[in-house]
């Protein structure tokens, strides 16, 4: 290749250089391009990643990012790490494990969001008041490569019951388990998710359920797993008879990979909080998305555009 070629070869390297800089940089962000990795529908991850994507279209400006279902929180992070999404909810059991892997693009976190329920919903006909009452009976685990699969395994394992041999295993996702259960398909089902969950409440009005209280089973579960803390769940969240249960928390973080770039990220943070009215329209959960609390994302590490953000709000 002549001289002259190389210098334009390296000139024209230089000029998109520039431009994919100036897409990320200051208030032009008319060509940046986001894929949210978003759960399914009906749960709460989809409900605020459709506002978000909204939100974000009018500030910062962005194009519309593409809110793309997918089967929950592992899924996410697969998709995250490999570039096949920039953007998407975690919980953060599942952030943690796949934090430890070292293939694909870096984990970085936006903020800490809401906190999941773990809600065992149960037909109230059945004799089930216990984790160990499921054995025998046809059970949801969770959608395959879903957060909430991650958590039932943990959880019936810590319990000594094996979904392979103890349960009538199945594996679906929340609107499947709740469609499945209203016709009589299916017992029982694990779900993670904010409270309430559109879903659950609608099952509720339609097939009498209860559910079930982990208080006897969460101490095991949690002296291996420190990422999990327990909570009251109210029987007025879903208008349940009977009283409240004792059920998992896990937090939810909002995360990006590697490819993002500071001023993308800060101007993502910005767009949240200013979003949130909105957001509580969409789900109840992000009433408690708060900007100090925010930054609590361990074990995954903030954005630098993310950090910037939240010290120049004097967090």
């Amino acid at each position: 290749m002549s001289g002259t070629l190389l210098r334009l070869h390296a000139v024209g390297a230089a000029l998109a250089l520039a431009t994919l800089s100036l897409s990320a940089c200051g208030d032009d962000f008319d060509q940046v391009k986001l894929t949210m990795a978003a759960g399914s529908p009906g749960g709460v991850y989809h409900e605020l990643s459709t506002v978000l994507a909204d939100a974000w279209s009018r500030d910062p400006g962005i194009p519309r990012p593409q809110v793309a279902n997918t089967a929950g929180s592992v899924d996410n992070l697969g998709r995250l790490r490999a570039n096949q999404a920039q953007v998407g909810f975690s919980a953060a059991d599942a952030a943690e494990k796949a934090q430890k892997e070292s293939k694909g693009h870096k984990l970085l976190a936006l903020a800490r969001m809401h906190d999941d329920y773990l809600q065992v919903v149960v037909r109230d006909d059945l004799p089930v008041t216990k984790l160990a009452d499921l054995k025998g009976l046809r059970v949801s685990v969770g959608a395959s490569n879903s957060g909430v699969k991650l958590i039932a395994e943990r959880l019936l394992e810590s319990a000594g019951i094996s979904p392979g041999s103890d349960l009538k295993v199945q594996y679906m996702d929340l609107q499947t388990s709740a469609d499945a259960m209203r016709d009589g398909a299916l017992d029982a089902f694990f779900w993670s998710g904010g409270v309430p969950t559109g879903p659950v409440t609608t099952l509720a009005t339609t097939v009498k359920v209860r559910m079930l209280d982990l208080g006897d089973v969460l101490p095991k579960l949690r002296q291996t797993y420190q990422v999990y803390g327990s909570a009251t769940l109210p029987a007025s969240a879903y208008q349940l008879d009977g009283g409240p249960v004792v059920t998992l928390v896990v937090r939810n973080f909002l995360l990006v990979n590697d490819t993002m770039s500071d001023d993308v990220a800060e101007a993502l943070v910005r767009g949240l909080f200013q979003a949130q009215p909105d957001l509580v329209a969409a789900s109840p959960v992000a009433r408690s998305i708060e900007v100090r609390s925010a930054i609590e994302t361990t074990p995954i590490e903030l954005h630098p555009g993310a950090m910037r953000y939240y010290r120049d709000v004097k967090v």
